[in-house]
């Protein structure tokens, strides 16, 4: 197989996916714009070729890299980035060079999130309502219907950024007034609850090889906007209602030979599911390794066996529940480092900084740990996040 992989240096956690796909026997031929010299060792062992690039927003500078790779060692296999931000560069040169995946007149329905709400009526699992390009007149209806508190995102993008939560009239109008004119945005109701994702592998025959759940029990979106530290939850095992929505979901996009990152909002009121987002790439904010340490398996690898030769066998079971819990540089906290690996020893099973362009959401630095218990792994983000005042 010969996989030319976009971007194969950031995020950091896309060369760890590199490096396997050259342990399972695959032609890696890497395209980014860092200098070759500054690439980890392991990562430079792993790449066939690197074709170092200006910009990597200039399409024509990916043609022509791709075109390259083509000239020199034959028709491409796969070409792919593992990251959201590069989803629409990545179909084009599928599309450009007709190479297996998602092609360019396929991939908005996984960009744009109104276009979502399509295939999520076609899965059958409820969605928010949503209206897509608010105004003054079409939102007064919108909040007739459905009141306050509403949220207004950005239709196309990922991650927190440009989402926000309106609650009054006065906060509607400040955001009708201010908001970028470049930027189409949709008004969602607003759903109080928990997020739980749907997280793992589908082969290119349509038959899930893995799958995770997270539970997420702030609001991102507030973590946001208030600079907060961050926790989330990787669980034992995946609730049935959860898989069940999320295979419903899978099968409505007949997504193949993909990671996946469904996120679902378990509603306080009613308890009911409600799909939010779909995301085909790995979930981010250190998730991938959190499944590591909750199921005892190296989902890179996973991923690469899978793309390289194929899926096969039963999905892994769970042993652990693992957390993350943040920290940010402005807030004091009162337990230090030391106390926290005193405290815990082995249940620590990561530490370290979080990449800048992260740290608004994922927090400066950022603890993994692992429990038996749910009960547990909250016990223990307690104590890190526990401020001093």
């Amino acid at each position: 197989m010969k996989f030319v992989f976009f971007s194969p240096h950031f995020p950091s956690s896309s060369s760890e996916f590199a490096i396997r796909l050259h342990q399972e026997g695959a032609t890696v031929l890497g395209i980014g714009d860092a200098e070759y010299t500054s690439l980890e060792p392991r990562l430079q062992a792993a790449l066939t070729e690197y074709y170092r690039i200006d910009s990597m927003e200039q399409q024509d500078d990916i043609l022509r890299a791709v075109g390259f790779f083509t000239h020199k060692y034959g028709k491409m296999d796969r070409f792919e980035s593992m990251n959201e931000y590069w989803l629409e560069s990545d179909a084009q040169m599928r599309t450009d060079f007709n190479i297996e995946g998602t092609k360019a007149d396929f991939v908005d329905n996984l960009k744009q999130k109104s276009k979502m709400k399509d295939f999520f009526q076609k899965s059958g699992v409820d969605t928010v309502r949503f209206l897509k390009n608010p105004d003054q007149e079409s939102a007064a209806a919108f909040i007739q219907q459905n009141g306050f508190p509403v949220v207004v995102k950005p239709d196309l993008g990922s991650g927190a950024s440009m989402t926000y939560k309106l609650s009054d009239q006065e906060e509607l109008d400040y955001f009708l007034h201010t908001r970028p004119e470049d930027t189409e945005f949709i008004m969602e109701e607003f759903v109080d609850g928990i997020i739980l994702t749907y997280d793992g592998l589908i082969d290119r025959d349509g038959i899930i090889r893995f799958q995770a759940s997270h539970r997420f029990e702030q609001s991102i979106m507030k973590v946001v906007s208030d600079d907060d530290h961050l926790r989330y939850f990787c669980l034992k095992d995946v609730d049935p209602e959860v898989e069940q929505a999320g295979r419903s979901i899978l099968q409505a996009f007949d997504i193949k030979e993909r990671f996946f990152h469904i996120e679902l909002f378990k509603s306080n009121k009613d308890g009911r599911l409600i799909a939010l987002e779909v995301n085909m790439r790995p979930p981010g904010a250190w998730m991938t390794d959190a499944i590591n340490y909750a199921y005892d398996v190296d989902v890179y690898s996973l991923w690469a066996q899978m793309v390289v030769h194929g899926g096969k066998g039963e999905p892994p079971a769970g042993h652990y529940y693992t957390g993350y819990a943040s920290r940010k540089d402005w807030k004091t906290y009162a337990h230090t480092h030391e106390d926290i690996v005193q405290q815990f020893g082995e249940g620590i099973v990561r530490y370290g900084e979080i990449e800048v362009i992260f740290s608004r959401a994922s927090g400066n630095r950022a603890y993994q740990f692992r429990a038996d218990t749910l009960e547990r792994v909250r016990e223990m983000a307690d104590y890190i996040q526990a401020e001093r005042y």
